[in-house]
């Protein structure tokens, strides 16, 4: 029977069920996804440590992480302007936001530029990547130290913090940077309750913990353990699937890096899982329940349903394990075990075709198990009649074993039903949230539509108004370009009447004059006919004479020549 831990997923050929398969299909796709070497659950290392006790994420392509890192340094420049014109006042630190109050850096946060907050999550990330040696690794200890050692951050303070400032919070106490990747988008709360222990810190799990409800000591001692993906042992998680990397306990489904089993002496010689009594053999001890369950079997199992869609390198390193498993094993299959994978291994790397190989190990389990039941009947032959007790001893260990199963499987189902009417349950609300939405959406569309129209009709009103004043306009153009040739008018009939009635005054005028000349000739005329009378002057008689003519030769000009020039208002010669 397959351990809980295969038997979460429905059995598909070439692939073992597992609780690990949680790694969502795009989640290959982040990059540099892995989390620090320097964890903080496991900051003394042992050297011996194995590979399978670190937390790891998927990796991404070179070429396309290549690709991120050049678009992010040619980021880098274009917002170096933009990150320059913060003040100095309003800037702050990685170490300001590990110590200082929520809401003093979240109030200064909503002031910052998003380039700026880009680049504190980008230092971090070089932190957390290690790269710069001790350097790096001091600095995170000492922003972890800062962040573990506050006491005033909980789930309602952390409400108030900033988006960004809740990220950089949570990858520091975590020590996983991929908190800080933008294509990764938790909640605000699914956020807070990782910060607090309260959900899972794998992003490909995010189950709320403790996982279904497990009340053991682990599960309730540790905080942020989740016993569906992590090591009961390094409180580690990785994304090994279909492996023998991992191993499960047939009870309580916990489950441990089959390298700190091997390391704690979880996996060691002890009496048979199945039956209790009999020879020893290689069986596995869960740290979290106490119970032990077989190894030989759990391993058979995994490559009958794996070793088919393994590759080379693959089939070599599950070989290796299986090979460590079982070096110690004093049980005779446990020894076949350990000397066949050891001859593969050795013909692999002499050229073997992992296909060959595939086929010898699953064609070594079908021999074992046929060994054993040659064995069991000979055992039987041998003793002749089994006596009353001891055949009464055997059918309850076959029907507790059968019971045992069923209430696996129960509980395994129950488990899963419970897991399965949880999602459904977040799928209403979920539907009833997106329904308020829509709702909502609906709402603030009538609303906006409305508005337009409105709007549209004040254009339109304003449109008749600019239309009737352009009207208006025109009119009050025209009765002034009226009115105009009106007054020009009038100022030439004017200035006619003017000159005309000026004539007629000069002209009465020089009258008056020729009047006033005549009767002063005449009585010149008079004064010297008595002059003459008495022997006047002849020449001044001459004179008189003259100037008598002339005034009778003097031409009174008529009324068409006495008009004045229109251009120059002045009155021409005759």
């Amino acid at each position: 029977m397959l351990p809980p831990r295969q038997q979460q997923q429905q059995q598909q050929p070439g692939s073992l069920r597992t609780s690990l398969s949680l790694v969502s299909s795009d989640l290959h796709m982040l990059p540099n996804a892995q989390e620090p070497r320097f964890n903080s659950d496991n900051i003394h290392e042992s050297p011996t440590e194995s590979a399978s006790s670190q937390e790891t994420w998927p990796t991404v392509d070179a070429v396309t992480a290549k690709k991120m890192v050049n678009g992010k340094t040619e980021n880098d420049c274009t917002d170096q302007s933009v990150i320059r014109r913060v003040s100095s006042a309003d800037k702050i630190t990685l170490r300001d936001i590990a110590r200082e109050r929520v809401d003093v850096i979240s109030e200064k946060m909503h002031r910052l530029p998003d380039e700026f907050l880009d680049e504190l999550k980008t230092q971090l990330k070089t932190i957390l990547e290690g790269n710069g040696g001790s350097q790096s690794r001091d600095e995170f200890l000492i922003l972890q130290k800062f962040v573990q050692s506050r006491s005033d951050l909980t789930a309602k303070t952390l409400i108030r913090a900033h988006r960004a400032q809740l990220e950089i919070l949570v990858a520091i106490n975590m020590g996983i940077q991929a908190f800080l990747h933008p294509n990764i988008s938790l909640s605000q709360a699914s956020l807070i309750e990782v910060f607090v222990y309260k959900r899972c810190r794998n992003i490909a799990c995010q189950n709320q913990i403790p996982a279904d409800g497990c009340t053991c000591e682990i599960c309730a001692n540790r905080n942020g353990f989740c016993n569906l993906c992590m090591c009961v042992i390094c409180n580690k998680f990785d994304f090994e699937v279909n492996t023998c990397r991992w191993i499960g306990c047939d009870f309580c489904s916990h489950w441990t890096h089959t390298d700190c089993a091997i390391r704690d002496g979880q996996i060691c010689m002890g009496p048979s899982a199945k039956s209790g009594a009999g020879p020893t053999e290689m069986v596995f001890r869960c740290l979290a329940c106490n119970q032990t369950s077989e190894v030989l079997g759990w391993v058979k199992d995994v490559f009958q349903h794996c070793a088919p869609a393994w590759d080379r390198e693959a089939l070599m390193r599950e070989l290796d394990f299986v090979s460590r498993i079982f070096r110690g094993s004093d049980d005779p299959r446990g020894k076949k075990l350990f000397s066949k994978c050891e001859d593969l291994i050795e013909k692999m790397r002499g050229g073997l075709a992992e296909s060959t190989a595939c086929r010898s190990i699953l064609l070594f389990f079908q021999e074992l198990d046929m060994e054993s039941s040659t064995s069991l009947e000979n055992g039987g032959e041998g003793g002749g009649l089994v006596a009353p007790q001891e055949a009464c001893n055997r059918i309850a260990d076959v029907v507790q074993e059968a019971i045992r199963k069923m209430e696996m499987v129960a509980d395994e189902k129950l488990r899963m039903f419970k897991k399965a009417r949880l999602a459904l349950d977040a799928c209403e609300r979920e539907l009833e949230d997106k329904a308020k939405e829509v709702a909502e959406l609906k709402l603030e569309r009538e609303k906006k539509k409305a508005q337009i129209e409105e709007l549209e009709k004040i254009v339109r009103l304003k449109h008749a108004e600019a239309d009737m004043f352009q009207l208006k306009a025109n009119e009050a153009k025209q009765e002034a370009d009226r009115l105009q040739s009106i007054a020009l008018a009038k100022s030439d009939k004017s200035e006619e009447e003017y000159t005309s009635s000026y004539l007629k005054l000069r002209l009465s005028e020089a009258e008056a004059e020729k009047k006033y000349l005549f009767e002063k000739i005449k009585l010149q005329e008079s004064s010297r006919a008595s002059q003459s009378s008495n022997g006047g002057d002849p020449s001044q008689m001459l004179a008189y004479s003259k100037i008598r003519d002339l005034l009778h030769g003097y031409n009174i000009p008529s009324k068409a020549d006495s008009q004045p020039n229109e251009r120059h208002g002045f009155r021409t010669n005759p």
